[in-house]
């Protein structure tokens, strides 16, 4: 039996983007019947050992998600660990890839909505921290369209096959 691809997801704080996208993936990976293991973390430590942020978990909740966990912050056993790395924005991107280089990590590192069909460019999943209701609302349809895409990939090929199958524009 072959060990279960592993996927990171990161944020800030590992309480609002990276949380949803975790739980997102996981609900399109068994929906799939694909065995994946899916972690969140985040890139600062404010929020650590603090379940998701409650606006969030309501957003999810509204359309039948369930997020959970509590905010941990992304180490490198973590990024050494993982098959797949995802960002959620090109800030955390930047210092996800600063930790990996200076430790030599090869493992990939990209942006989340680098697989969504929905995105041009280099989108970034909107941080809702500081908003309204509509915002974390926002998050989840995102996080679900481009959670069954990158499943959808991994599925027809793993890792590889997901990554060439990234939107062209990103």
């Amino acid at each position: 039996m072959s060990t279960p691809l592993s996927i990171l997801t990161v944020c800030l704080g590992n309480i609002c983007r990276s949380p949803t996208a975790e739980a997102t993936l996981r609900e399109a990976a068994e929906d799939a019947g694909l065995q994946v293991h899916i972690d969140s973390a985040g890139t600062g430590a404010w929020h650590l050992g603090n379940p998701p942020d409650a606006r969030m978990r309501a957003a999810a909740a509204d359309v039948g998600l369930t997020i959970d966990g509590l905010a941990q912050r992304v180490d490198l056993a973590a990024l050494q660990e993982a098959d797949l790395v995802l960002a959620m924005d090109r800030s955390n991107l930047r210092d996800l890839e600063h930790v990996a280089d200076g430790a030599g990590v090869d493992t990939p590192i990209v942006l989340f909505r680098d697989f969504d069909p929905d995105a041009t460019g280099t989108a970034e999943v909107p941080d809702p921290y500081y908003g309204g209701p509509d915002g974390f609302a926002e998050v989840v349809e995102i996080c679900r369209r481009t959670s069954q895409r990158l499943v959808d990939a991994l599925a027809a090929g793993g890792v590889e096959a997901a990554l060439t199958a990234r939107r062209e524009d990103a």
